[in-house]
């Protein structure tokens, strides 16, 4: 189940991965291509050398002055320290000049440039940091493939926005890197929109049973949605759990549902209450209450008619069950494979009564996973169960954790 939105995650994270490591290695390709470059002279160093030599070799006068044979007075009064300290200053003069002509041309040293190169060579594959550049266009097809998939607006927004948030500046060092950070990534978001606190069934019915008063639940949704057969699931659950509950029709807008819930409750051992075609439906689920009250019963499972969120006279009377009943739990059952027409029912629904928890019907067949993934998150209530196959056995709790790991 879910293989669709399972392929979109599975993708790009693979995108992702490609796109980093194709430049990563357009990188290392360039930056080994420099240092051979480096090995030829350049124009600018040949120049250097030319200037330093001219510089070294003695200029014509200065030959002529040194072959220049001094006066005798002079050779004479230059003997002796005189003499020496004479030739001393006229070597410090000398240099002198030189240091002058090679600060006012100073020479570029070669190894500088190779020292520079040689520390940004293997920059890129030691640590590269993730910038929004990089995965902007990949995230931006993902929130596309998620609306295509029912995924809601607001949940879409909020996954692309938490993954480039742990994304972009998270530094990788290899392929590897940038699968398992956009996993990380993925996981967290996903948890983040399943983490709605869910409600335990089995304490509140040990709850319930210390106070004496039944545990009272109570179904809401559409025609189609599989409301009735989901009662019936939800009950044999509880059984093999070790509880012992009842059943209310109290759906008596059509006959048929009567009967359809009476075949269920037979085939499970469940006792039901039920009224003729037309009776009260709030009169119905008392009887039911007052039943497992008489009985120690410890759970009360109430039906109601199937109808559209926009029909007002029908929500007005689930209304009034609500009041006469004081239900603990109102459960709107969706059909999964609705996509988000179940998102906009559970609204409808949560705003006209009030939605505790969620069971989504036909997750098994669910390829897509858009109402999974989003029902929750938009009116703020935990998907309590999956109907995952025909059989009165096949629900599932649901796990937020379990979704996870079917997604990523």
């Amino acid at each position: 189940m879910f293989e669709s939105l399972k392929k979109k995650f599975s993708g790009t994270i693979g995108k992702l991965s490609d796109k980093l490591s194709s430049e990563e290695e357009a990188e290392e390709t360039r930056q080994e291509e420099v240092p051979g470059e480096t090995k030829e002279t350049s124009p600018e160093t040949t120049e250097t050398f030319e200037k330093l030599e001219k510089i070294e070799e003695p200029s014509t006068e200065e030959k002529e002055l040194e072959t220049e044979e001094p006066p005798a007075e002079e050779k004479e009064s230059e003997t002796g320290v005189r003499g020496r300290l004479s030739g001393i200053f006229s070597r410090e003069k000398k240099e002198e000049k030189v240091e002058e002509k090679v600060e006012e041309e100073p020479a570029e040293t070669p190894e500088e440039p190779e020292e520079e190169e040689k520390s940004g060579m293997f920059s890129f594959v030691t640590k590269k940091t993730i910038s929004e550049k990089d995965v902007d266009d990949i995230l931006f097809e993902l929130e596309m493939s998620l609306l295509e998939s029912d995924v809601a607006m607001e949940v879409a927004e909020k996954i692309i926005n938490s993954v480039k948030e742990d994304l972009v500046g998270r530094k990788i060092r290899r392929r590897s890197d940038v699968a398992e950070f956009t996993r990380d990534a993925l996981k967290k978001a996903i948890s983040e929109i399943l983490g709605v606190e869910t409600k335990d069934l089995k304490e509140m019915a040990d709850k319930a049973q210390k106070s004496g008063e039944p545990l009272k639940i109570m179904f809401v949704g559409i025609n189609g949605t599989g409301k009735t057969t989901t009662i019936a699931k939800v009950a044999t659950y509880l059984i093999n759990e070790g509880y012992t509950p009842v059943i209310a029709a109290a759906d008596t807008f059509r006959a048929g549902a009567i009967e359809q819930i009476t075949h269920h409750a037979e085939n499970i051992g469940v006792k039901i209450i039920k009224h003729k075609k037309g009776a009260d439906p709030a009169a119905v689920a008392y009887d039911a209450v007052e039943h497992a009250k008489a009985k120690g019963k410890e759970i009360v499972l109430i039906d109601t008619a199937g109808r559209m969120q926009t029909n007002v006279n029908l929500m007005d009377e689930m209304k009034k069950i609500k009041r006469v009943v004081k239900p603990d739990l109102i459960i709107y059952v969706g059909d999964s494979l609705t996509g988000n027409d179940a998102v906009e029912q559970a609204s409808k629904f949560d705003e006209a009564v009030g939605v505790d928890g969620i069971v989504l019907t036909k997750a098994d067949a669910d390829a897509k996973g858009g109402a999974a993934l989003s029902i929750g998150y938009v009116i703020n209530k935990p998907i309590m169960f999956l109907g995952v196959g025909q059989s009165y056995e096949d629900i599932m709790e649901f796990k937020p954790e379990w979704m996870v790991d079917q997604l990523v």
